[in-house]
């Protein structure tokens, strides 16, 4: 769904119209800058509303309604030289979306020396309002502020500064991952595992913080799909499960068309309801249709989770929050809690019993038949794997006491070593504040126990997200 309403980046810059007349070039120059911040905006998957240099409070009335008539997600401020606050606040008031203030300067500094041998006066005031960008910024943020305007500032150089693009580029992620959260059908099959009440939480909450919609699917549904598979798709998807996954020798011919059967009919289910993303448990009251339904799913998880529509166990909604924008950031965001604590070699064991996110996997993906899943129902296949050794980030969408969410995030590194193989995803972490302080502090913010783990370190990413979603973000480490 998220396809159909892309991204839309607003850009403007401001100047002041008495300028033009008085300094020769002044305002050719200024839009020179701007041209320079559309170009590096356009290398973005999004669509640019570039309106150019607004002088006059007449021409930012305009542009707020063109702002609110393209639908545009975020705008960026450019700030190019002194202008009046009554040229900026008619055109993010009226467009209602996050507001970024680019304050750069044309270089690092003013080419004093040559500045002061211009030796005209008219001259060296138009080249110093070509350098003045950092003036107005007090005034419009005080404005912003009086008029409850949330906006952010990036501070810089325009011209090869890589950190002010490094944070540009931050913005537009996280505008990009709100967007997609925005417009995801969230699928929930089943209900909750009885007694877990850590993963309970408020569908409207969720519906409010992130945006999207809620699809409630019955298990017969799956199960009804499940009938009308066909004996080639069956064969063609035992092939694919071949080649995406290592599958133990003793995995029997039932078991893996058990599952690849069901991996089909997951794939129609997901078409039919476009979800982006699902959350799923089924305990069972002895029917064997749906039974074998549930203890044959987790390899159609997997591979959809690696396709970027990740499925959470025993319902947890929220951490299906978690690994879609885990995976939105291009960070994966795989199913975990915690299994144990190593106290000799300082790390977290932490994994889950499936699905795996194949795509951030350490070589390839083990399946494995278990007599038995501990607290559920059936036996069948299951998946072994390791997040990636290098840099990881976990995130954790908590709903605290109050009534609100919070992002919860740590930062640290999937380490090589032995892990329990027992059918499960299972990863090494190390934390830089070491095991207790992080378990300790972790636990005392009060996350459920499931939370999603992906790639690189992500969290300052996740910090403007939570900026732009009036979400409070907690980094522990």
């Amino acid at each position: 769904m998220s396809t159909n309403f892309p991204l839309k980046i607003g850009l403007f810059g401001i100047g002041l119209d008495a300028y033009w007349p008085q300094f020769e070039g002044l305002k050719e120059r200024l839009e020179g800058y701007l041209e320079y911040v559309g170009r590096k905006l356009e290398s973005y998957d999004a669509g640019i509303v570039n309106l150019g240099l607004i002088d006059n409070p007449v021409s930012a009335l305009e542009a707020g309604h063109k702002f609110k008539q393209a639908d545009v997600d975020i705008i960026f401020l450019h700030v190019t030289t002194y202008a009046l606050s009554s040229t900026v606040l008619p055109v993010v008031q009226r467009a209602k979306v996050p507001v970024i203030i680019l304050n750069l300067s044309p270089e690092k500094a003013i080419d004093y020396r040559s500045f002061n041998k211009l030796n005209d006066r008219t001259r060296m005031t138009g080249e110093w309002l070509a350098n003045v960008s950092a003036c107005p910024v007090p005034e419009i943020a005080n404005v912003f502020i009086r008029a409850g305007i949330k906006f952010h500032q990036i501070t810089g150089v325009l011209h090869g500064e890589t950190e002010v693009w490094n944070e540009v580029s931050e913005w537009i992620h996280a505008a990009s991952v709100a967007n997609k959260m925005a417009h995801n059908r969230l699928g929930c099959m089943g209900h909750y595992y009885g007694g877990m009440l850590d993963v309970y939480t408020d569908l409207i909450l969720q519906l409010t913080s992130f945006g999207g919609h809620i699809e409630m699917i019955e298990v017969e549904e799956l199960t009804e799909l499940r009938t009308e598979v066909t004996t080639k798709e069956i064969n063609d998807r035992v092939m694919l499960f071949y080649r995406e996954f290592d599958i133990d020798d003793n995995c029997s011919e039932t078991d893996l068309k058990q599952a690849a059967r069901t991996s089909v009919a997951l794939d129609k289910l997901v078409e039919k309801h476009d979800l982006g993303s699902m959350a799923y448990y089924h305990c069972g009251t002895g029917v064997q249709e749906n039974e074998d339904v549930i203890s044959s799913i987790i390899l159609a998880n997997s591979l959809l989770t690696s396709q970027g529509i990740p499925v959470a166990g025993e319902y947890e909604i929220k951490n299906a929050q978690a690994m879609k924008i885990m995976d939105c950031f291009g960070a994966g965001g795989s199913f975990t809690e915690f299994y144990a604590l190593d106290f000799k070699d300082d790390i977290v064991l932490m994994g889950h019993d499936g699905p795996g996110h194949l795509a951030i996997a350490e070589g390839k993906t083990k399946v494995k038949p278990l007599d038995v899943f501990h607290g559920k129902v059936g036996k069948g296949l299951s998946v072994e794997m390791s997040v990636k050794h290098g840099k990881i980030t976990l995130l954790s969408v908590v709903q605290k006491a109050d009534g609100k969410l919070m992002l919860l995030t740590a930062e640290g590194e999937s380490v090589p070593g032995p892990i329990l193989e027992i059918g499960n995803t299972n990863s090494r972490y190390k934390f830089p504040i070491g095991v207790k302080n992080f378990v300790n502090t972790w636990n005392s913010f009060g996350p459920a126990h499931h939370c999603a783990a992906g790639v690189g370190h992500i969290a300052s990413k996740i910090k403007k997200l939570g900026d732009l979603l009036n979400i409070e973000v907690v980094q522990v480490c």
